[in-house]
């Protein structure tokens, strides 16, 4: 890199890939200085700080299987798209954010059409919790491997990976903006006890999960009478959510809002969430939980008919509990979500006693689990190894 500029591609596909990608932006460009040139695939976040994206990400951000197959033939011209303009580019290094589904298959023919530029993954996919067999795959194509979580980098060893750092979650980064404030969270038994209820993000785990969550905070109101139901709601489905909840006997206080999120769970005792990333929001808050999932039809049909959809790899589908290596959440999958079940288990963590002084103790060592060595920030630690990788 001695004498010219240095060129850094960073492909992403969606929202949180564009906030990973921008925040790594910005500490690459605290030990580079202002002079690297950024280009790939990214959102107004990554493009502010002056990325040139090769086309609107908007393109290939997209969920769901009906989604991606109605967008097929343009996802796959972006693919290549991508591929090219990396090729014209011939960055120091490129760097994969996240969205295995387009950003592994851009990684993939770029390392077969010009195998000198290093390759950085940034967030490991769940080869841990199913298609292990992943992880060697990646290995031919992916030098580097940023993990979010700490247990990732011994599983990528174990199934033959690529070479994976620890590089710290967000989430740790910002929990204080989740953990109450004195007279946030009143002492249970000094006021209404508040429950956290949390159907997911996408609107078809808000279909299958909502009626069993109604069903169950009928039954927890049941047992105790003054608790609030609150529902923080992700705002382009809120509509969804107030038409599901209608048929509700207690009617939830539904929030919406970054802001309101956040200050609901700093006011929470107890939450029933989906299983996803906010269970381990709700953790680093120190909100008791009990998490519940069922599969879209699509992956159940895999798991009769194939069997390749399992979580037989780990014992757990519940991130904290696989962080912590223990079961202290309650989990319930498919036909194990059974509305009187969770009940009890919400009961006992909303009246107190020995389940929910047990699950706040393990959960209150999440901070020492997810610690980076050396105060290294989560941003700054990725920085690290991606220089490290550039090729010189």
């Amino acid at each position: 890199m001695t004498g010219r500029r240095p060129t850094i591609c960073i492909v992403a596909g969606e929202e949180s890939g564009d906030q990973l990608g921008s925040e790594l932006m910005k500490a690459l460009n605290g030990r580079l200085g202002e002079g690297a040139r950024y280009c790939g695939v990214g959102g107004e976040r990554m493009t502010s700080l002056g990325l040139t994206s090769f086309f609107d990400m908007a393109d290939v951000s997209v969920m769901g299987l009906t989604a991606v197959l109605a967008r097929l033939p343009l996802i796959v011209r972006r693919v290549y798209q991508s591929v090219n303009g990396v090729i014209a580019a011939n960055p120091d290094v490129l760097v994969i954010i996240d969205s295995p589904e387009f950003t592994h298959n851009v990684a993939r023919r770029v390392r077969k059409r010009a195998p000198h530029i290093p390759i950085v993954g940034y967030v490991s996919p769940s080869v841990w919790a199913w298609r292990p067999g992943r992880a060697r795959k990646m290995s031919a194509y992916v030098d580097e491997l940023l993990a979010l979580l700490p247990f990732e980098p011994d599983v990528h060893k174990r199934l033959g990976g690529p070479r994976t750092h620890y590089v710290g979650h967000p989430l740790s980064e910002n929990a204080a903006d989740l953990r109450p404030a004195d007279g946030e969270r009143v002492p249970l038994g000094s006021g209404a006890p508040v429950l956290l209820v949390l159907p997911g993000s996408r609107r078809s785990e808000i279909d299958r999960l909502l009626p069993d969550f109604g069903k169950t905070v009928d039954r927890v109101r049941l047992a105790l009478p003054d608790v609030k139901i609150v529902l923080p709601a992700v705002a382009h489905l809120e509509n969804t959510i107030r038409e599901g909840v209608a048929t509700w006997s207690v009617e939830p206080d539904i929030v919406t809002g970054l802001e309101a999120k956040k200050a609901a769970f700093r006011s929470a005792h107890a939450a029933l969430a989906a299983s996803g990333t906010v269970s381990l929001e709700l953790a680093l808050a120190g909100v008791p939980m009990v998490v519940a999932y069922k599969v879209d039809w699509f992956f159940r049909r895999m798991k009769d008919l194939n069997r390749i959809f399992r979580f037989s790899s780990v014992d757990s589908f519940v991130l904290p509990n696989i962080i912590l290596g223990t079961n202290a959440i309650p989990e319930f999958l498919d036909e194990e979500v059974q509305p009187d079940v969770l009940a009890g288990h919400l009961v006992a963590l909303l009246s107190g006693g020995p389940e929910r002084d047990r699950q706040i103790s393990e959960l209150s060592r999440l901070d020492e689990v997810m610690r980076l060595p050396d105060g290294h920030s989560q941003s700054g630690a990725a920085a690290q190894v991606v220089l490290a990788a550039m090729k010189t």
